[in-house]
């Protein structure tokens, strides 16, 4: 049996995600969440008063995967693993989330600057039964950042869907000094993590 026979529902909307996923040979379907609509989302992203970074990545994956499920059955589509995931970032145990503006952007990479933060990345996969979750963590030092390159960063697209303010895969990676862990985890999808939840869902992985 081949990773085609057994395709997993993928419930991210992260292109980032979706190409990790093509490197290892996972065939997927999107299983696309609501984030926003008069009914608002299906997953609240808010942190809980007191809430770890922890915690709530840990929290958000798998209210998405359980979420995702239910799905599946409402609209009564072929019962197969689903696989969701959440990545934030923290320093001075302050979670980082994605910016609203500009301001905000600049602010969160001027507060990165110079200086070492965690990215940590929760995966879930619910379905074949399984339901079950793993979180990445890893350390990423940035050099020190002139007001320039930040202003032209911020003057790009990419920093506007992302925790932190920056993605790793696109220019911010000139930005990186050090890493510590896991380059697909701080992309939002740790590959390890991953194929050890997928294996355990069934997958005939390597």
């Amino acid at each position: 049996m081949t990773l085609a026979d057994q395709p997993i529902y993928l419930a991210s909307k992260s292109p980032r995600r979706r190409e990790l996923l093509q490197q290892i040979g996972v065939q997927f379907e999107l299983l696309l969440l609501r984030s926003d609509g008069p009914r608002g989302a299906d997953v609240t992203e808010e942190v809980l008063p007191g809430e770890s970074a922890l915690d709530y990545v840990a929290r958000v994956a798998n209210e998405k995967a359980a979420f995702a499920l239910k799905v599946l059955q409402w609209r009564r589509l072929p019962a197969r693993p689903v696989l969701a995931a959440d990545t934030t970032v923290t320093i001075d145990g302050e979670i980082l989330g994605k910016p609203a503006d500009r301001a905000q952007a600049i602010a969160m990479l001027e507060r990165l600057s110079g200086r070492t933060h965690e990215v940590l990345t929760s995966i879930a996969v619910h379905g074949n039964g399984i339901a079950e979750q793993r979180t990445q963590i890893s350390q990423v030092r940035f050099g020190i950042l002139s007001p320039a390159s930040i202003a032209a960063y911020c003057a790009t697209p990419e920093p506007y869907d992302k925790a932190g303010a920056y993605g790793i895969q696109g220019s911010a990676a000139l930005f990186v000094e050090h890493i510590e862990g896991s380059h697909s985890g701080i992309m939002g999808l740790p590959l390890y993590e991953t194929a050890q939840l997928l294996r355990q869902a069934g997958l005939p992985l390597p």
